[in-house]
């Protein structure tokens, strides 16, 4: 009997075309007309979400109809590995789970505990307009990705956009295809012609690509502006979100275009940053604006009492590292986070280089007394090459030749002559402002007189840096060395950051002199983000199993690229003058995703350099008491005038041969200069507390989130369950895998796809993950594998589409197997349940398929005894100790089965238990997130016999 179409609902079992399906969704074709007419969204029975198909029943040449299930055939019995392979295949495949987090089933990651309170703070949201602004290393990515993952998989969310600085444009791309399969496309000044030509005539680019990660650089422009916000998507995510709320070039233009974006009340969007207030107070409050522009009357209202602010913590989410600490249990190794582990390491300016030292001062300081006498051009000229020559110099040798021998150009002279500030503002001489921390890494020029004698007199200074390039001239590089040599030794991995290309070249070439064992790289901005990207990955595949690897960097690495994965210490080779670039550079390392126990963290400075000392005891200590008392930085207010007068007046001070240590310094004159800075940081350091209290987000508590996680794990198969899955499936279709060893020292296997059937390895094929025929290895890292990698979902889909059909025994639907594990005849009945979820929000009602795989056993058959609790999927990984003649195995398959079917009751009672556990799940964690959706969940019937499997007692 042909049903009506109007019926069918999310989980029914339909037959069209030819084949069987699930029924995903049923939408009505035009909601303004009540006709019936509607669209089904259907998935093949045995097929991928990629073969999901959607059809108007009306336009079909036959009906749309009702199918069933058929049970599994007796007269097919296969082996109990058969049947252990076919209950993990289908537990890992499983995507569209029953939980009460719909994304868990399509995500690449384990999350932790603590990174599910954005996702529990947007589910009470009817517009998700979130601020996170978790601490450096945290993982707001991953906070964004899993909101944005639970919107698509609940059907509230079709399209997405991710806004980030260009260097991060190639992350965000890969950190939602690696954790989160969402295929972005990137859009950027350099691709989005190409882009724009690959689009089908007349195909908008959001209908074609449903998730772009575009550069905030692209859309500056007021033609690409206009163009993206014709079409701009339903869900925005911004990265950085601080460099969109400041004012200055470019960056006024991006906060007129997130107010355009937040005008429409319907569009969710997250905002990122670990450093929503840098010390600009409009920038701030323009960022909360963002969420709602009520929040801009917070600006002169301090109380944590206050209503507004109460409003505003629905919205914003701020937690530092001790904020988290509760929720460190829940990892699997009960670690958390890697102890951050922090030394300084000092040298002395002694001997030749000492000497030299003091003639490049003295070379600055009669420079400046020149100046003062005969006017012959802009002190800020002479502070610009004071600072350069001096900053290098403290760098190394190489930087203090490059400093040296370059001369400031014309059009710099005229800027200073005159009296303009820009000159003091080359970014080549500081680190970044607190809202965007790139930084040229180039060597600034030192070199300003054309006088016959200055010139000799800089040529002479020159060699002299030359001779004392080395170990053997160099204290700096000589500390370095031997630091490095107990670090190596005990088994850590360094980054070594570098203010200048010129030094980040030196220390590497001096380091492999040292360490020819170690395996040493250098990255420095001179490389494109995609080649410094590149050479990363290389030394994972390169560094040598007995001597490790070091890298040596400038600062064009400590934003944009993670390097958790490879290395466990930090060393500060050049003092940074902004605290937060040292933050950034040290959260590279000590972030979400380090398995290292420790981080060690080292800051390297002279002992004796005025430089050294005016950046370390007046900016830097300043920095870190402030992160010791608050847990996070607050970033040092900007006033590049006053830092550059500060800074040469510490530069130009003489050492004192007779005092060893910095504290000899008197820094008094210099932090005159800078105290109206200190008191506005101290001002920010009162306001991020008063913060801080409100927005920790402490009421949503570790317990009521870490059982829906557990639970899903469970439900969706372990890493452990993923490695078995595998292994056994590449043994069963005659592709074992073999063991091979990577340069490193971590295992790895090697699958001969060859050795494949045609229909799988086109497959493989078609993921791109045996790219050259003539080749056709695949390389298997369990450390990499999870369970929707695509090895693990293609294989999963072929051998459960073999089952359903029949073509195969790899698999196995139905067995009998003689076992030690039971003491009385045991069936076990292997099910799937579908459940219909259906809920409201924003009026808007939303009806979807839920899945389960749950397995339901029966011990003894004249008086039997029912389960169905946990430990009853755990009876078939028993171990068979005996076989069955095929006959013998057909025969009590039969029996099993007559079994069920006198006692259907069962079944039906089963899937009426699970949906009510299932709506006390959602209920529990609605609770917990105060969430405002309404929820319902009502079986779908017949339940889905998948496969029946019998064990016999062992008699022996």
């Amino acid at each position: 009997m042909i049903t009506a179409t109007h019926d069918f609902h999310p989980g029914n079992l339909v037959r069209a075309r030819g084949r069987e399906w699930v029924v995903q969704a049923n939408t009505q074709l035009d909601s303004r007309q009540d006709d019936g007419s509607s669209l089904l969204r259907l998935r093949p029975l045995g097929g991928a979400d990629e073969d999901i198909i959607t059809l108007i029943p009306e336009l079909e040449f036959a009906p749309v109809e009702s199918a069933t299930f058929d049970w599994p055939n007796p007269e097919q019995p296969g082996n109990h590995a058969a049947a252990l392979l076919l209950r993990d295949a289908l537990r890992l495949k499983l995507r569209a789970g029953g939980g009460p987090f719909r994304s868990f089933g399509n995500i690449a990651v384990e999350p932790r505990a603590y990174q599910l309170v954005p996702l529990l703070m947007a589910l009470r949201l009817s517009t998700v307009r979130l601020l996170i602004a978790d601490d450096v290393g945290i993982g707001k990515t991953i906070e964004a990705g899993l909101i944005v993952r639970e919107l698509m998989d609940r059907g509230e969310v079709s399209r997405l956009a991710v806004l980030c600085p260009p260097h991060l444009v190639e992350q965000w791309q890969a950190e939602l295809q690696d954790h989160f399969n969402m295929q972005a496309i990137a859009l950027t000044s350099a691709s989005a012609g190409r882009v724009e030509r690959d689009l089908p005539h007349g195909v908008g680019l959001f209908d074609h690509h449903s998730i772009v990660v575009v550069s905030l650089d692209y859309i500056k422009s007021e033609r690409h502006r206009e163009h993206f916000l014709s079409i701009a998507p339903e869900c925005i995510i911004v990265d950085e979100a601080h460099t969109c709320a400041s004012s200055g070039a470019g960056k006024q233009l991006r906060f007129e275009l997130l107010q355009r974006l937040a005008k429409d009340a319907e569009r969710h969007l997250l905002l990122l940053t670990a450093t929503p207030h840098s010390g600009d107070e409009v920038a701030f409050y323009n960022l909360l604006s963002l969420l709602d522009p009520a929040f801009l009357g917070l600006q002169n209202r301090a109380s944590a009492d206050d209503p507004l602010r109460q409003q505003l913590a629905r919205h914003f989410v701020q937690r530092r590292r001790k904020d988290i600490v509760e929720w460190q249990v829940e990892t699997h190794d009960g670690r958390g986070f890697a102890r951050r582990m922090k030394t300084e390491l000092t040298y002395k300016l002694t001997g030749d280089w000492g000497a030299f030292f003091d003639a490049v001062q003295t070379y600055c300081r009669e420079m400046a007394e020149s100046v003062e006498q005969t006017q012959q051009c802009s002190a800020r000229l002479i502070w610009y090459a004071t600072l350069a020559l001096l900053r290098c110099v403290a760098s190394s040798p190489a930087a203090a030749v490059k400093a040296l021998t370059t001369r400031l150009e014309g059009k710099t002279e005229a800027l200073a002559a005159e009296g303009d500030d820009n000159l003091l503002e080359d970014d080549r001489l500081h680190d970044g402002q607190a809202d965007d921390l790139g930084s040229n890494d180039l060597e600034p020029a030192g070199q300003i007189s054309d006088r016959l004698q200055d010139a000799q007199r800089l040529q002479a200074l020159i060699v002299e840096a030359q001779r004392l390039s080395g170990k053997a001239g160099d204290p700096k590089l000589a500390a370095l060395v031997t630091h490095m040599e107990g670090l190596v030794k005990d088994g850590f991995a360094p980054v070594v950051f570098c203010r200048y290309v010129a030094t980040a070249h030196y220390v590497a070439t001096e380091l492999k002199k040292h360490f020819p064992k170690v395996m040493v790289d250098v990255v420095t901005g001179e490389l494109s983000p995609e080649e410094r990207r590149d050479k990363i990955e290389s030394m994972e595949e390169g560094a040598d199993t007995s001597g490790g690897r070091i890298l040596v960097a400038t600062d064009c690495l400590s934003e944009g690229i993670n390097l958790q994965h490879l290395f466990t210490a930090v060393v500060h080779y050049d003092l940074a003058w902004n605290p937060t670039r040292h933050e950034q550079r040290e959260g590279r390392v000590d972030r979400f995703g380090q398995q290292a126990p420790e981080v060690r963290c080292t800051m390297l400075y002279g002992q004796d350099n005025p430089v050294d000392g005016f950046v370390l005891n007046v900016i830097l200590r300043k920095g870190e008491a402030i992160q010791k008392e608050l847990g996070v930085l607050v970033p040092m207010p900007e006033d590049r005038l006053r830092i550059n007068q500060a800074m040469v007046k510490a530069a130009l001070m003489k050492r004192d041969s007779s005092r060893n240590q910095q504290l000899g310094f008197d820094f008094a004159e210099a932090e005159q200069v800078l105290a109206p800075l200190q008191t506005l940081w101290t001002d920010a350091l009162e306001k991020a507390k008063a913060n801080r209290t409100v927005f920790a987000q402490r009421r949503i508590r570790p317990d009521e989130v870490l059982p829906e996680w557990q639970k899903q794990q469970t439900a969706l198969g372990s890493s452990a369950d993923v490695q078995r899955f595998v292994q056994s499936a590449c043994a069963r279709l005659n592709a074992p895998l073999e063991p091979a060893r990577r340069p490193s020292g971590n295992t790895l296997h090697r699958l001969p796809t060859q050795h494949l059937p045609e229909a799988l390895r086109q497959r493989l094929a078609d993921e791109g993950l045996v790219p050259d025929s003539r080749k056709p290895v695949l390389n298997v890292d369990f450390t990499d594998l999870h369970r929707s990698h695509p090895l693990v979902t293609v294989l999963a889909d072929h051998l459960i589409e073999n089952a359903l059909q029949g073509e195969s025994s790899i698999t196995a639907r139905c067995a009998a197997t003689i076992t030690n594990a039971v003491d009385v005849v045991t069936t076990i009945y292997l099910l799937r349940l579908r459940h219909q979820l259906g809920y409201v929000r924003r009026r808007q009602p939303y009806q979807m398929m839920a899945e389960e795989t749950v397995a339901l056993a029966v011990k003894g058959r004249s008086n039997p005894e029912w389960l169905s609790d946990d430990a009853t999927a755990q009876l078939l990984e028993c171990q068979p100790t005996g076989n069955l003649p095929r006959e013998a195995m057909s025969r009590e398959v039969a029996q099993a089965l007559d079994f069920l079917q006198a006692h259907p009751q069962r079944l039906e009672a089963l899937a009426r238990e699970r949906a009510k556990v299932l709506l006390a799940d959602h209920s529990r964690v609605r609770e917990a997130a105060r969430d405002v959706g309404q929820y319902s969940v009502a079986p779908c019937l017949p339940v889905d016999v998948i496969g029946v499997y019998v064990l016999l007692p062992d008699a022996l």
